[in-house]
């Protein structure tokens, strides 16, 4: 077996992964366990690290995690480092577990325009792995429960923003009138009831009294239940596309093409939605944070690589 590097881990609040890097920063190996701090269940941190390291356990490589484990609720609390967040200032914030199980990097926060705070774990670590080191003025989003719209330049976040999209849907299916009336879940994002949502969402309107048209249009019968799902979908990315938008150029942002940092679902989903307002897009490559963590383990000087250099893992992916 290839001699270890760096076990890097990206544990978040449903999903904990992990990589297995060489001295080069090529990825030998993967491993993932639905064992995220919110499925945890009271079960200990150590335990749970050891089922995700499987047989890396006697790996005696050094171990970097970003992501909601070093939150609050996480393995031990990591600081927030401040907007704009480089590289430097990332590896200097380290801290470790309690016995040293776990080197942790720190979330990254901002305050927006009306001096309310914002803060993400995990997506910071992300976006320096799909950002090449020299690129500036990159405009990105991280789809997800709560998607992150985020400028990159030369190895810095410089700003972010937040939009519930994710938790707002499950929400509204799972526990609203909505969901008594779409019996399907979304499936084909190319589908029209998702295209129909996508340019409800990119127009004009209120999103409160918008949300209200997936029941009424199902009782019109223009719409059947199978796609209220698919359309309540692209309503909420659409309207997403349309705010993070907004925010980018007011921040003079929205020149170039979006990067999609995401897995293959919701990358072509926010992909369309991208297309749809008339706005090119990059798909970020693969395990952008495998390679973030590779990174910042250099820049720490965690590894015994002295170069910063380029990791293997690309950086961008297919553009349109």
């Amino acid at each position: 077996m290839t001699a270890s590097a760096l076990i890097a881990i990206d544990w978040g609040t449903t999903q904990a992964r992990a990589w297995r890097l060489d001295a080069d920063g090529a990825i030998r190996e993967r491993r993932a366990v639905p064992l995220g701090l919110r499925m945890l269940r009271g079960r200990p941190f150590d335990a749970a690290l050891a089922e995700l390291l499987g047989p890396w356990r006697g790996d005696g490589a050094p171990r970097l995690a970003c992501g909601m484990i070093g939150s609050r609720q996480g393995w031990i609390e990591a600081p927030y480092v401040e907007c704009p967040a480089s590289l430097a200032s990332l590896a200097d914030r380290l801290v470790e577990t309690p016995v040293g199980e776990l080197t942790i990097v720190p979330g990254v926060a901002t305050v927006d325009a009306r001096g309310v705070p914002d803060a993400m774990r995990g997506e910071e670590t992300q976006l320096l792995g799909a950002v090449a080191l020299g690129e500036s003025g990159v405009l990105a989003v991280l789809p997800g429960t709560h998607s992150k719209w985020a400028r990159v330049d030369h190895g810095r976040v410089v700003d972010f923003a937040t939009f519930m999209t994710g938790e707002l849907y499950t929400l509204l299916l799972e526990h609203s009138m909505l969901g008594r009336v779409a019996s399907g879940v979304p499936g084909d994002s190319s589908g029209e009831p998702f295209a129909r949502g996508v340019a409800h969402g990119l127009g004009p309107g209120e999103l409160a009294h918008d949300l209200f048209a997936a029941r009424t249009l199902a009782l019109a019968g223009e719409l059947a239940p199978d796609d209220v799902a698919e359309w309540l979908s692209g309503l909420l990315i659409g309207r997403e596309v349309r705010a993070g938008l907004a925010w980018a150029h007011e921040r003079g942002a929205a020149s170039g093409a979006v990067r999609i940092i995401a897995n293959d679902a919701l990358a072509d989903r926010y992909e369309s939605a991208l297309c749809d307002a008339g706005m090119p897009t990059e798909i970020a490559a693969d395990d952008a944070a495998a390679n973030g963590l590779w990174r910042i383990a250099l820049q720490a000087g965690l590894t015994g690589v002295r170069s910063i250099g380029e990791a293997v893992v690309s950086d961008t992916g297919r553009g349109s």
